[in-house]
């Protein structure tokens, strides 16, 4: 029987294959032909090839897809997500694989998701078994497992065999994505993941374009995932001269509000990195107004990260009936917690989120 090659002296191509496990979000087409149902771009994928993703692929008339090994592992306060109407204060630990079905000039996991695109890019996989990553969040006193740093939609039937061993030790699982799904994916995942950040990067569908998707795909993503019950939080990275203008950001604010004014909306700074350096980083006056033009939308729940302390109010979470104060934060820290049962203490509105964790199956 011939031996395989050591990891260290394969191509990554050949590393990954050596992780591969058949998938299950396809249906088989004529000629030995698949479909793939895990991302927005449905690729038909032939005999020897790979989807646009880079990591599915057809050998045989059966799709192939990543499995059992990381690429990037890190617990992380669950703020940092972001998801602030989620167990505040709590960790979550964060995998990630590697791959992504865009191709983000300003990617700030750059080095896990276009691993298979640009040759100075990609870490090398390290084996490691779904209740493995559960042991190590419970060690680390984690009360989420989240998959993120690549695009998760891709590697779904890995996060389903992650997410499993997770419910059963009662931590709640997340989907940090860029939305680009199908429906065949959304009701593939739901049974084993609570919550799905998206990420909204434009509302105008040429720039989509540029970044590899499309707007339809994403805008249909949001409201998919508000009806199958998943807790949703959307960003907008914003980006000077690229997504800034009033005009879109009321787009969006009005788009998301038309779904539910309880989804919390998140707008961040860019700053220059992988190949987009031309724009200006984000000031923090930029951030503020469009946290004001969410407000003025409707949104109930607005907040502007990654300048801690520059933003005003807009880090922190308010009843939208009395406005007083229930968390506090800086940065990803939470300075106070006011909430009582889900409730504002003053008036007892309640606050949507996941303010208690599930009870565990097998826990201690």
């Amino acid at each position: 029987m011939a031996r395989q090659k050591p990891i260290s002296v394969l191509t990554l191509e050949e590393a990954l294959k050596q992780f591969a496990i058949p998938g299950e979000l396809y249906e088989r087409l004529s000629d030995g032909k698949v479909r793939c149902f895990a991302c927005g771009h449905r690729c038909v994928i032939l005999p020897g090839l790979e989807g646009i993703c880079k990591v599915r692929y057809n050998e045989g008339g059966t799709l192939y897809v990543p499995a059992n090994y990381v690429a990037a592992l890190q617990g992380d306060p669950i703020e940092k997500k972001p998801f602030f109407h989620v167990l505040p204060g709590s960790r979550a630990l964060t995998f990630g694989m590697l791959g992504c079905d865009l191709h983000c000039a300003y990617c700030q996991n750059w080095l896990t998701s276009q691993a298979l695109r640009d040759p100075i890019a990609g870490a090398p996989p390290q084996a490691i078994t779904a209740r493995e990553i559960v042991a190590l969040a419970r060690r680390c006193r984690a009360e989420s497992v989240i998959s993120s740093y690549n695009e998760p939609l891709i590697t779904s039937e890995w996060a389903v065999m992650v997410f499993k061993e997770a419910k059963r030790a009662g931590l709640l699982t997340g989907y940090v994505s860029n939305g680009n799904a199908t429906p065949e994916v959304l009701d593939y995942i739901r049974p084993w993941t609570d919550l799905y950040k998206i990420d909204l990067k434009t509302f105008n569908d040429r720039n989509y374009r540029q970044l590899g998707g499309t707007l339809k795909s994403v805008l249909e993503t949001c409201r998919l995932v508000f009806a199958r019950g998943f807790w949703m939080e959307i960003v907008t990275l914003i980006v000077p001269g690229f997504n800034d203008s009033d005009e879109e950001l009321r787009d969006i604010a009005q788009f998301i509000a038309s779904i539910s004014p309880d989804i919390p909306w998140h707008v961040t700074a860019f700053h220059k990195d992988y190949k987009m350096t031309d724009p200006d980083n984000t000031p923090p006056e930029t951030l503020t107004r469009a946290a004001e033009i969410g407000y003025r939308e409707g949104l109930r729940y607005v907040y502007a990260g990654n300048l801690p302390g520059m933003v005003g109010p807009f880090e922190n979470t308010y009843c939208p009936h009395c406005q007083a104060l229930l968390i506090e934060r800086y940065g990803f820290r939470i300075l106070q917690m006011n909430l009582k049962d889900g409730a504002c203490p003053r008036c007892r509105t309640p606050i949507p989120g996941i303010w208690s964790r599930p009870a565990s199956a097998d826990a201690p």
